[in-house]
């Protein structure tokens, strides 16, 4: 394995960390204060606009999708650039047009949608012109469980008509908001993974209602569209809104959450290296008891203990996307669960050690810390729980180990 940078890659990096340094950061303040003066709360302030209009100027734009429809990028020369962009989380990934939830649905729509879809929303979303949102999770039942999704999906003639409610649905607060990808079952009948089927549904669609913005740890998350809980009741869509086959709906979203799932700890271990920072700065600059926190053994083994566990979470996220971009994404599976258990779990307890230096400092509103904590803590829920990725990748390794006869046992 080498995962020594290219050349590409080292320009790339180069021109990102100007433009974050010298675009983002500054802005961050601007960002702040905007959120505060809105009139709508949901619409995003006009500092992003700007910051995508130069991060255009610069070549810095869809820099997360491979292929013909971004930047050709493989996962590997794409991790160190998304890492940049998790100095700032709120901020660098939008202003690059490589923000969740629009990464995944441009993924997955120029990979398994139609002509027609992709020309009416890949383009679009491509251009950064609207944004869209990814419908799968439901209140009503345990949705770590992709096959317990409920919400119908009925073929009538020429049409399919949606019932459901969904929560937590990234995105959808935001009025740029134009399309939703749905998730639900389609033949109650089928084997239990081919029940399910993806549908997209356009904003406008009558029966489709957004009851409110839905909180996570007091925010509202609006810096990136919120989350919202709908009701999708009697919606009419064509039969061309089908993504793929029927049935098709949880493979869909499997190979949709796969690259989802590396992107969020690839712009973790950026939010790890932010919050090192500020850790160390702040323990140099303060003092008490005679002297800097800096000197406090306590602090030292905070800080050493960091960058172990960060280092380690990188090299497991580099080796991950090198598997991908080798083998693919299925013969990468266990490596992709194991950085969805270990890094946000790694990244929250660097988080917090970062706040426990800043004290009361670090749970307030003028460091980034605070917002920093809450996403790596709710990214141990979102696109599965700790719990289903520890079950899986363990069932996994018990079968590489089974005797090839079950009658002989282990000698």
């Amino acid at each position: 394995m080498d995962f020594g940078y290219d050349e590409t890659t080292e320009r790339l990096r180069e021109r990102l960390t100007d433009f974050v340094t010298g675009w983002v950061y500054p802005a961050e303040p601007v960002f702040e204060r905007q959120l505060l003066d809105r009139t709508d709360p949901w619409t995003a302030p006009p500092v992003v606009a700007e910051l995508q209009a130069e991060a255009r100027r610069r070549g810095l734009w869809n820099l997360f999708l491979p292929g013909e429809h971004g930047a050709g990028l493989t996962n590997l020369r794409y991790a160190p650039l998304a890492e940049i962009t998790g100095w700032s989380p709120s901020l660098a990934p939008v202003a690059l047009n490589c923000a969740a939830p629009d990464t995944g649905n441009m993924e997955l729509l120029a990979e398994f949608g139609t002509a027609e879809q992709r020309e009416r929303w890949l383009t679009p979303l491509l251009e950064a012109r609207i944004r869209s949102a990814f419908a799968m999770t439901e209140p009503a039942v345990a949705s770590s469980d992709a096959t317990n999704i409920a919400t119908r999906i009925e073929r009538v003639g020429d049409e399919y008509v949606i019932n459901g409610r969904k929560w937590f649905v990234t995105g959808a607060m935001d009025p740029r908001c134009a399309l939703f990808v749905v998730m639900g079952r389609t033949d109650p009948t089928a084997a239990r993974h081919r029940q399910h089927s993806q549908i997209l549904v356009p904003r406008g669609t009558p029966g489709v209602h957004v009851r409110r913005g839905m909180r996570t740890f007091g925010y509202d998350d609006s810096d990136h569209g919120g989350h919202a809980e709908i009701d999708f009741v009697d919606v009419w869509v064509p039969v061309g809104n089908l993504v793929g086959e029927e049935g098709s709906g949880f493979a869909i979203s499997q190979a949709r959450l796969g690259p989802g799932r590396i992107h969020h700890c690839m712009r973790l271990v950026g939010m790890a290296e932010r919050a090192l920072e500020l850790m160390c700065r702040r323990v140099a600059d303060r003092h008490a008891f005679g002297g800097p926190l800096a000197a406090q053994g306590v602090v030292r083994d905070w800080i050493a203990e960091s960058r172990v566990r960060l280092e380690q979470a990188r090299l497991l996220v580099l080796k991950t996307a090198w598997l991908m971009d080798t083998v693919g994404n299925r013969q990468a599976h266990t490596e992709i669960q194991a950085i969805k258990i270990v890094v946000p779990e790694t990244v929250e307890w660097i988080i917090d050690r970062a706040v426990q230096a800043h004290g009361a400092a670090g749970v307030s509103q003028d460091t980034p810390l605070a917002r920093l904590w809450t996403r790596a803590r709710a990214l141990r829920l979102a696109d599965g729980p700790d719990e289903v990725h520890r079950q899986s990748l363990a069932r996994r390794e018990l079968r590489r180990h089974q005797p090839r006869n079950p009658g002989m046992s282990h000698v």
